[in-house]
């Protein structure tokens, strides 16, 4: 079985710019890449998970919006999960956003988290928590302007 790479970002703000050029240039190259685009909405996450498993790398593509979507967020739950089993390795990619809001949930991703935060349950805060503090701790990179 060939490797996969798992796209993980907020589709209304990625999917027609920076996500599009970005699976472009990997369909050119031949890499194979799973973009959740055909999954129909009000569809639950289990589709996406098996995905995630079957990747070997996945780019979890912070934006300003990210944390608007509990999909994303419970999506990079599942991969840290499959980080910590050493089956899964993430690439951080901070667009137009300071790594730091992201990790610490402060500035414009900041106040989209805590928005999110307000209508969901304090054990899936903390989850979300913990994966953002294990993503955004790797190797990874900033593209665009940052504030």
């Amino acid at each position: 079985m060939s490797s996969l790479v798992f796209f993980n970002y907020r589709g209304a703000e990625l999917r027609y710019s920076f996500v599009s050029h970005l699976s472009d240039a990997f369909e050119r190259h031949g890499i194979n890449f799973f973009l959740d685009n055909h999954e129909l909405r009000g569809k639950d996450l289990a589709n996406l998970f098996v995905r995630i498993e079957e990747s070997r790398i996945a780019l979890a593509i912070f934006s300003t919006r990210y944390a608007e979507s509990s999909w994303c967020m419970d999506e990079l739950v599942k991969m840290k999960k499959c980080v910590d089993k050493g089956k899964l390795k993430v690439i951080p990619i901070f667009y137009k956003i300071r790594a730091r809001d992201v990790r610490g949930q402060t500035g414009k991703f900041g106040d989209k988290f805590w928005e999110l935060a307000k209508v969901s349950r304090g054990d899936k805060i903390k989850k979300w928590k913990d994966a953002l503090e294990c993503i955004t701790g790797k190797m990874g990179l900033s593209l665009g302007k940052k504030w």
